[in-house]
């Protein structure tokens, strides 16, 4: 069964249960009923429903920004890993040293520079950058130490590639945007059933409560657009940058633009 099915028979399950209980109520109150002894119920289901969907918006932010910084992470990672790569070639013989840091960069480069904006357009990583990264892994895996103390930076090297391997499969994994469309679907009908109840207040032209409608719509629409910006972490404005990656090489910014 869909889930949209299974949403769709529980929302209007609860509703007629409630209408069902409201109407069998209201036919066993007598005639000498003062309601004005009662609460405003329209006003506390106004504030309840508020405070719900506050609830609701505040842990959308929460798991959005999350991910964002989850992202951010694994960017970090993958690019200390590779760092480390290229500088523990150090004690190996100039032409594989020169063969490793050319792979490591020629992958950069290709992160940077391309690999990133197929993320944002795409929410997806490229084969070439899997390419490149195997070629990296190759050229530290098929050379043979010559003595014990290449041999100690080997083992070290064979690991932070795969490090980088594993950041780079987090990095693929939070490509895309994050938010199921079940709940942007709850998202947006939150906010029209809140914004709406409004209305239900008498609300009068005044300056005051005019500005406070207002603010509160606008202050709605805001934290839906946050969500929304930080809801793909690679692919919209307020996005995880590649700045590590340039911090640690910073010879690789500006190729291939």
């Amino acid at each position: 069964m869909s889930e949209w099915l299974v949403l769709s028979i529980a929302m209007a399950a609860a509703c007629a249960v409630v209408l069902t209980i409201v109407v069998i109520n209201n036919r066993r109150i007598g005639d000498d009923d003062d309601p004005s002894e009662t609460p405003d119920v329209i006003e506390y289901m106004t504030m309840m429903i508020g405070v719900v969907y506050a609830i609701v918006l505040g842990l959308a932010i929460a798991g959005v920004w999350e991910g964002r910084s989850s992202a951010q992470e694994s960017v970090r990672q993958e690019a200390q890993a590779l760092h480390e790569v290229s500088a523990r070639a150090e004690v190996w013989p100039a032409d594989v040293r020169a063969r490793i840091r050319a792979d490591v960069d020629a992958y950069v480069s290709h992160v940077v520079d391309t690999e990133w904006r197929t993320m944002a357009d795409r929410g997806e990583l490229t084969e070439e950058g899997t390419a490149l990264l195997e070629r990296v892994r190759r050229s530290v895996s098929d050379y043979r130490p010559a003595d014990a103390h290449e041999g100690d930076a080997y083992q070290p090297m064979v690991d932070q590639v795969a490090v980088a391997d594993d950041a780079r499969s987090a990095r693929a994994e939070n490509a895309g945007a994050t938010m199921p469309g079940v709940v942007w679907f709850g998202l947006i009908t939150g906010a029209l059933i809140t914004v709406g109840l409004i209305f239900t207040l008498q609300i009068r032209r005044t300056f005051r409560e005019l500005l406070l409608a207002g603010l509160f719509s606008a202050l709605i629409a805001f934290l839906l657009f946050l969500i929304w910006a930080f809801d793909a972490p690679f692919g919209r404005g307020i996005s995880a940058t590649p700045d590590p990656f340039l911090n640690l090489f910073p010879h690789i910014e500006g190729l291939g633009d």
